[in-house]
């Protein structure tokens, strides 16, 4: 006993140097580290100063590279909105991998119940944001509609019904419907009373039809959607419709809408509609033009059109091209001749029955026929994945009808090509 202790004090003076070594070495690493710690008055001063010169050199073409690293708040897949699993799935289904610009930056809001007006480029998913988003919140009772949506033309409603199917196949319990004029409104009122469906899509008219009958409705109502609002908007007849319905609607609800081009005119009235919305505007027109897509045009004079036309079809390689014209005369005229020079055309115009316009739509839509000469009824909103080509067979009336049109191809960063036939000297600056 008496021996251990004579060693533990032997090896005491020892310790405390050792202690007091390490002490003093651990006193220099502080010193050494402080210079890596962030002083936060220091980042707080430097930051407030680099706004101010931020600001003072906004309008500045060139900008300094900010130093540093950022955590984007953006998502790089779908998978990271966190959506249903029966939504995701389809979404894989549907060969969707990455979300554009556009829905990266909408569909996280939408899927909070925000309301957006959305602006962006042809063919990059605007209608994939609603579909989601709508999707996603949707808790579908029986008998009650909860999701409206409507656009100009009725080929675009009923291609958005079929987006609201593929997008909803492995959901059991959801029910689409479409509305739409030029077939009996029976029909419609019998789906209301027999199979009553969660999510409407439809063209104005029809649908306030069926509101006006009592069989539409609108009282449970939490999401409104008006796709290539513009056009909607702009017209007033059509406006007036939209107006009707809208107030047929809950005050509690969320409301989107979409369009390639949005006039600066036709903002204040979107967002008439809405509660503090999201705003996504493109104010740089150069910017809507797809990457993907070649643009050319040829001067012609009218009798000099066919010939051009002839020769171009014999000589570019095409999946699908659309030959759009300024009237239906000309639409059925140029169809009769393609199919007289061997062309296997196909026409598609206002003045057509509509089971006859859907089943022509469907056909070219299913890769059946791959010439279809069109007016502007199909130049809005369309998707047709394997339309490569564009002939502007008549000039367009104004730069947005030019932009709906060629954004036939190329569509979702997809090659395209487009050419388009003017009489003038100088092409007009779309």
């Amino acid at each position: 006993m008496i021996r251990n202790f004579s060693l533990a004090f032997a090896l005491l003076p020892l310790c405390v140097c050792l202690a007091v070594e390490q002490e003093k070495e651990m006193a220099d690493n502080d010193i050494d580290n402080a210079a890596d710690l962030l002083d936060y008055d220091e980042e707080e001063n430097t930051t407030e100063a680099a706004a101010q010169n931020d600001a003072g050199g906004a309008e500045n073409a060139t900008k300094k590279q900010v130093k540093g690293s950022y955590v984007s708040i953006h998502s790089s897949g779908f998978r990271d909105f966190l959506l249903k699993p029966e939504l995701l799935r389809a979404i894989v289904d549907c060969g969707f991998e990455h979300p554009s610009e556009s829905t990266d930056e909408c569909i996280p809001q939408a899927i909070l119940g925000m309301d957006v007006v959305c602006q962006a480029k042809s063919g990059m998913g605007k209608t994939a944001v609603f579909v989601i988003a709508t999707l996603q919140q949707l808790e579908p009772t029986d008998g009650q509609v909860s999701v409206i949506v409507m656009c100009h033309t009725r080929e675009l409603a009923f291609q958005i019904y079929k987006e609201y199917e593929r997008f909803s196949k492995y959901f059991d319990n959801i029910k689409t419907s479409v509305f739409f004029g030029g077939i009996s409104i029976k029909k419609d009122e019998e789906v209301m009373k027999t199979n009553c469906p969660h999510i409407v899509v439809g063209t104005p008219g029809r649908i306030l039809a069926l509101v006006r009958d009592k069989t539409l409705n609108l009282k449970h109502i939490k999401h409104f959607i008006l796709d290539e609002c513009d056009k909607m908007l702009e017209q007033l007849d059509m406006r007036r419709d939209v107006q009707e319905v809208f107030k047929m609607t809950p005050h509690e609800k969320q409301v989107m809408m979409f369009s390639a081009t949005l006039p600066k005119e036709i903002r204040p009235v979107a967002k008439k509609f809405m509660n503090n919305p999201m705003e996504v505007y493109v104010d740089d027109e150069t910017k809507l033009t797809l990457h993907g897509l070649q643009q050319h045009y040829v001067k012609l004079q009218d009798k000099e059109k066919n010939r051009k036309l002839f020769d171009l079809m014999d000589a570019l390689e095409f999946n699908q091209v659309i030959i759009f014209v300024k009237s239906v005369q000309r639409c059925i005229a140029l169809s009769q001749l393609l199919v007289e020079q061997n062309f296997p055309a196909i026409c598609i115009h206002r003045g057509m029955p509509q089971e006859e316009r859907l089943a022509k739509y469907q056909a070219f839509k299913s890769f059946q026929k791959r010439i279809m000469v069109a007016t502007d009824l199909f130049g809005r909103g369309m998707d047709i994945e394997r339309v490569n080509i564009v002939i502007n067979y008549d000039m367009p009336e104004s730069s947005d009808t030019y932009l709906h049109r060629v954004a036939r191809a190329g569509r979702f960063g997809t090659k395209g090509l487009s050419v388009t036939s003017c009489q003038t000297r100088r092409m007009p600056r779309y």
